[in-house]
């Protein structure tokens, strides 16, 4: 199903994707000093760009959020020009996302704020990423809009296919599908694209298991991957991936924040969860426990949410999700017996 409208970490996957291409035969052929000569200079440009805005920051605090709201998203809109001159797709989708806030409804101050001081981590990222580990400064480089190839040594492993959905905007659909290694316990993203309202071309139906190599793209957690050899067609699975509990799943969100702290989410399979109501909305409990987690308002609109309650009934089930700090967003369940994964997105 395509989800229209992309998550905050989703458009700026965009920006950054957009840029992965090389423009011409010579980023990928031309002799290396070269390629150090554009690398040198593309990065001096990211820090001019990053030194601008955080002086458009420091102005913004200075003169107080109410003058942001309203401004209206004008206000940003040059600024963000700036950042794609500097060829800082990333920090360009940031600046566009401050422009939107104000009218997002009631605590729009909070939420600019929050945004800002990412924007602003961000920043500070990049000037100062030769002090930086190895794996956080490959994140920042990635969030400001540079990639890099996949330099993960090749895995092979029999990877079921935990979910697959698309996220669209007037430019691009981005299908995002989850595999989970049944014997090196990996979950990997591989991502792909279609432009002008088509379709990506790579399709992994939700349930099947796939003997493939993949290898993992430079960054905190690396988990997003590239689909490299495969040795035999798709198989219905014949397992499912390990369940954790909801208060270790919360764990497990906050220990990948420290490595890449502008994370939406993290992939994570519940299991033994009962969806029940919670006021307004829903969440997942524990049925061995005394914890829960609340499903985002988005996935409680859905209809994958009744598909959810249906195949539970009350009982314990397993789901695998996205969770963060919205909450939980269940993309497959599996009965608590025997039965097929069904998709939820």
């Amino acid at each position: 199903m395509t989800q229209q409208g992309a998550s905050r970490t989703e458009r700026h996957e965009h920006a950054e994707e957009r840029t992965a291409a090389p423009s011409a035969p010579s980023a990928v052929t031309g002799d290396p000093e070269a390629a150090r000569r554009r690398a040198e200079r593309r990065a001096e440009r990211i820090t001019a760009g990053a030194t601008e805005l955080e002086q458009r920051l420091a102005d913004l605090l200075r003169g107080g959020l109410a003058d942001a709201g309203r401004a209206g998203p004008g206000l940003w809109e040059e600024t963000a020009a700036r950042m794609v001159d500097a060829q800082a797709p990333g920090l360009a989708s940031r600046v566009r996302e401050l422009g939107s806030i104000p009218a997002s409804g009631p605590g729009w101050p909070v939420r600019l704020l929050e945004e800002c001081a990412l924007l602003h981590l961000l920043d500070q990222g990049w000037l100062r990423r030769e002090r930086l580990p190895d794996g956080l400064a490959a994140t920042v480089r990635s969030r400001v809009g540079l990639q890099a190839a996949a330099d993960g040594p090749p895995v092979r492993d029999h990877w079921l296919v935990l979910a697959q959905y698309d996220t669209a905007d007037t430019r691009l659909t981005t299908r995002r599908v989850w595999l989970h290694g049944a014997e090196s316990e990996r979950t990997a993203l591989l991502l792909s694209y279609g432009a002008g309202g088509r379709a990506p071309e790579l399709t992994l139906p939700v349930g099947l298991a796939l003997d493939a190599e993949l290898s993992a793209y430079p960054g905190a957690g690396r988990r997003r991957a590239a689909l490299g050899r495969r040795f035999a067609p798709p198989e219905p699975a014949r397992t499912r991936p390990r369940g954790l509990t909801t208060s270790q799943a919360a764990v497990r969100y906050g220990g990948a924040l420290r490595g890449d702290p502008w994370l939406d989410s993290v992939p994570v399979t519940l299991g033994r969860v009962v969806p029940v109501p919670d006021g307004d909305g829903w969440q997942l409990a524990d049925a061995d426990g005394d914890t829960a987690l609340p499903l985002t308002p988005a996935a409680g609109s859905r209809s994958g949410l009744w598909r959810l309650v249906a195949l539970s009934g009350g009982a314990p089930v397993t789901v695998f999700g996205e969770c963060g700090h919205r909450g939980f967003t269940p993309l497959t369940a599996w009965p608590a017996g025997p039965g097929p994964a069904v998709p939820l997105c």
